[in-house]
């Protein structure tokens, strides 16, 4: 008997493996032959949420029904547990492996012990960036890997570079972010500008400034100082600690 019901649990078991790939068929197909712009689905999966299923294209979240007969473009919360599915499951799917960051081609802040680490992907003539840099300065106990990441105007590669160029590359960013001091006229090498870019593109990293923390969760937007600790102290308790 023990035999016969292992047989048929198993056998369960692969009829529902088998309808839930026919299930993301169907939604793929209908999806597909309605909006045009969903030919290319990445991952078709079901959610907490029974009868709905999550579409995802690139890092762009949707849900839908078994059917593919409705769409949804919004934001999933539990009541229950009182979080927003969405915005996790959108910090799980752009999350960054932090020690894959080419740390080589950013320049490093570091304040008061370092401890704690987060990158940045910043443009010099973003305003935003000013605002988060000035905020900033309120943050101790952190080492921030700088990544110049020229997007905005033409000049903000000549700025990056000037930037990047300087005998100190601190000092000159501080001037221009904090004290609004444009940097002197410099030239060396600045491929890491153009493979910042590329990494860039390559996490589709389309604004900034963009923060990526230790836990890899990544943070578009200029958060102020007090998100920035709750963030590094998140980060911390996510990170395994190594001897």
């Amino acid at each position: 008997m023990k035999l016969i019901s292992t047989v048929l649990a198993g056998a369960a078991l692969a009829l529902l493996g088998l309808s839930a790939i026919a299930q993301e068929a169907a939604i793929r197909k209908a999806l597909a032959e309605r909006i045009p712009q969903m030919k290319q689905i990445d991952e078709v999966s079901p959610t907490a949420m029974q009868g709905l299923y999550e579409v995802r294209i690139g890092t762009d979240v949707f849900y839908t029904d078994a059917k593919g007969n409705y769409l949804i473009q919004g934001e999933l919360i539990d009541t229950k547990a009182r979080r927003n599915l969405t915005e996790d499951r959108i910090a799980k799917i752009t999350a960054v492996d932090f020690s894959a960051l080419p740390i080589k081609d950013a320049f490093t802040i570091v304040r008061g012990d370092g401890k704690r680490k987060v990158a940045v992907f910043e443009d010099p003539n973003c305003g935003y960036c000013k605002r988060f840099e000035r905020d900033m300065q309120k943050v101790d106990n952190v080492t921030v890997y700088l990544f110049l990441y020229p997007i905005l105007s033409p000049d903000s590669a000549e700025k990056s570079r000037n930037i990047w160029c300087a005998k100190d590359k601190v000092a000159a960013w501080q001037d221009m972010m904090v004290r609004d001091k444009n940097p002197a006229a410099a030239s060396c090498d600045t491929n890491a500008l153009q493979r910042n870019l590329a990494f860039g593109k390559k996490h589709k990293i389309t604004g900034t400034p963009t923060l990526i923390f230790a836990d890899g969760i990544r943070v578009p937007g200029a958060i102020g100082a007090q998100d920035v600790e709750k963030r590094l102290a998140e980060a911390a308790a996510d990170t395994p600690t190594t001897n």
